[in-house]
This record gives structure tokens, C-alpha cells and sequence, in this order.
């Protein structure tokens, strides 16, 4: 979501020592080129909680990522099940066995704030599910399909 730099609005901000120092510390480690990319995505995140957490019926992109016990052979069954539940929001998966017997599942997703929220609620209620987190950003996925294109037959062009 990079904004051309003719929107750009300067901030001045006054901070603890040490703060600003983890701060610096936080920029270097992730080789950043500034102190203002890292604020600005810090912020990005912010809004995206807190528009899903506000306004539940908006839309939102994101990711759901699970770590769960692969040796109970229901678990990845009740997975499916849930996240068959939720076929509107769940577009694709992806799935890795991790070392003892634990898999990891990502999980991108679309929909309003409220059902993907319902999700992770679901999703967390599955017994063996040890760790789960959503990651949303207001940016969306483009639509895959135009409804006009949809109901035309194949061959035949709408008018």
C-alpha cells in the first residue's frame, strides 16, 4: 500500500529515551530504510485492528494461521469441516507437517470483520488447535469473478 509522496503529512512526536532507542533498535534489525516506514506500518496495523474490532460488517483481507497437533487424525478432519462452514471467507489453504506431529495451516481469507472473527472462534474450538492468529488488512483481493460475466453463457458476450 505504498501512497505517492505528494499525500505524504510530516508527524512530530516526543518519546521516552528508551523507547526511542528499542525504536532504532526495531528499524536496524528489520533494515529499514527509516524510522517512518516502521511507524507508518506499526500504525497500518493499528487501523486494521481496530476498523475489524469497530466496524464488524467491514470487509477485510487477511490471513488465519493455526498450529495444531497432527497425531489426533480428527483434528485436520474438524478443521475442513469448520472451515467448509465458512466457504465465503476461506479462499484457499496451505498445510506443512512441523516436527513432532504438529502442522502448520495458513489459511487466506476475505470477508466481514465479524465472520472471520466467528471463524477463529470456530477454529479455536477444535480440540489440538495449540496456537491461532488473524492478520487482516482493509485492502482487498480483487473480485474473481464479474457477475455480468457469470450468468452470460459460454461463447455468448453480454450486451
Amino acid at each position: 500500500m505504498k501512497e505517492p509522496s505528494s499525500s505524504l503529512a510530516r508527524l512530530s512526536m516526543s518519546l521516552p529515551a528508551e523507547l526511542f532507542r528499542q525504536l532504532d533498535e526495531m528499524v536496524e534489525d528489520r533494515g529499514l530504510p527509516s524510522r517512518s516506514q516502521l511507524i507508518a506500518e506499526l500504525i497500518r496495523d493499528e487501523l486494521a485492528e481496530q476498523s475489524a474490532a469497530s466496524r464488524p460488517e467491514e470487509m477485510l483481507a487477511g490471513t488465519i494461521t493455526l498450529v495444531y497437533r497432527a497425531d489426533l487424525g480428527r483434528v485436520r478432519h474438524q478443521l475442513a469441516q469448520t472451515q467448509a462452514e465458512y466457504l465465503k471467507e476461506v479462499i484457499s489453504s496451505q498445510h506443512v507437517f512441523l516436527e513432532d506431529d504438529q502442522s502448520l495451516e495458513v489459511l487466506l481469507v476475505q470477508g466481514p470483520a465479524r465472520r472471520l472473527r466467528d471463524l477463529c472462534d470456530a477454529l479455536r474450538k477444535v480440540r489440538g488447535v495449540q496456537q491461532l492468529r488473524l492478520f487482516t488488512t482493509t485492502a482487498l483481493l480483487p473480485p474473481l469473478h464479474e457477475q455480468d460475466e457469470a450468468a452470460a453463457p459460454t461463447g455468448s458476450k453480454a450486451a
